[in-house]
C-alpha cells in the first residue's frame, strides 16, 4: 500500500472525526438542551430578582451573609471578587491536606461563627464541597439556621418550614445522595413572600 494511500486514509478519518465531534455532536447537544424540560438548566437556571435583575444561578452556590438569609456551604470559590467585581470563574476545592494548619484554622473560625449564631456547626456548614459550587445544603443544616432567619424576618419558624419543604430536592434518580435544599431558591422565595406581604398591607 503506497504512502499516498495511507495519507489519504488518515485525512479522511480526520475529516470524519472532525465532522462528528466538532459539528454533529455539538449540534445534537444544542438540540437536546432546547427540549422544554431541559431548556432552563441548559441556559444556566438564572434566577431573576424582585425587580427583574439577575441574582444568580440556581445551579451554583452563592454567598449569603445577612442574618435574614439561609447561608450556603462555605467555599474556596470567590464568586464576585475577581477583577472589577467579576466572578473569577475558578471552581474546585482548596486541595489542603487534613493536617493543614490553614484548613484547621478556617474550620475552627467557621465553627466559632456558627456557635455565635447559636447554630450547631454540622458538616455542610463547615466543610466546603469538592467543586466549591454546590448550591444545596442538607435539610438538617437548613433547620439549624431556622430560628436565626425567623428572628431576622420577624416570622414564626413554622411559617418558614413550608418554604424549606418546597425547595428541598430529593435524591438523584431517587437513590443517589441525600435530599438537599436549594439555598438561592429558598432565600428568593422568602424575599418574594416578604415583598408580597408588604404590598398587601
Amino acid at each position: 500500500m503506497s504512502i499516498y494511500r495511507e495519507i489519504s486514509k488518515a485525512i479522511r478519518i480526520t475529516l470524519i472525526l472532525w465532522l462528528l465531534t466538532a459539528i454533529i455532536y455539538p449540534l445534537f447537544i444544542l438540540f437536546v438542551g432546547q427540549l422544554p424540560f431541559l431548556k432552563d438548566k441548559a441556559q444556566g437556571s438564572i434566577q431573576p430578582g424582585l425587580k427583574g435583575e439577575l441574582i444568580g444561578s440556581a445551579l451554583i452556590g452563592q454567598q449569603f451573609k445577612s442574618d435574614q438569609y439561609f447561608h450556603g456551604r462555605p467555599s474556596t470559590v470567590r464568586y464576585s471578587q475577581g477583577k472589577q467585581g467579576n466572578p473569577t470563574g475558578v471552581s474546585g476545592a482548596s486541595n489542603l491536606a487534613p493536617s493543614s494548619p490553614e484548613l484547621l484554622q478556617r474550620i475552627v473560625e467557621e465553627a466559632n461563627l456558627l456557635r455565635e449564631e447559636n447554630v450547631q456547626p454540622i458538616a455542610d456548614l463547615v466543610y466546603t464541597s469538592g467543586s466549591g459550587l454546590d448550591p444545596h445544603i442538607s435539610v438538617k443544616a437548613t433547620l439549624e439556621q431556622l430560628d436565626r432567619v425567623a428572628r431576622a424576618r420577624g416570622l414564626r419558624p413554622d411559617e418558614i418550614v413550608s418554604f424549606i419543604n418546597k425547595y428541598t430536592e430529593g435524591r438523584v434518580l431517587g437513590i443517589f445522595g441525600e435530599p438537599g435544599v436549594n439555598v438561592l431558591k429558598l432565600n428568593y422565595a422568602l424575599d418574594l413572600d416578604e415583598f408580597n406581604r408588604q404590598q398587601n398591607k
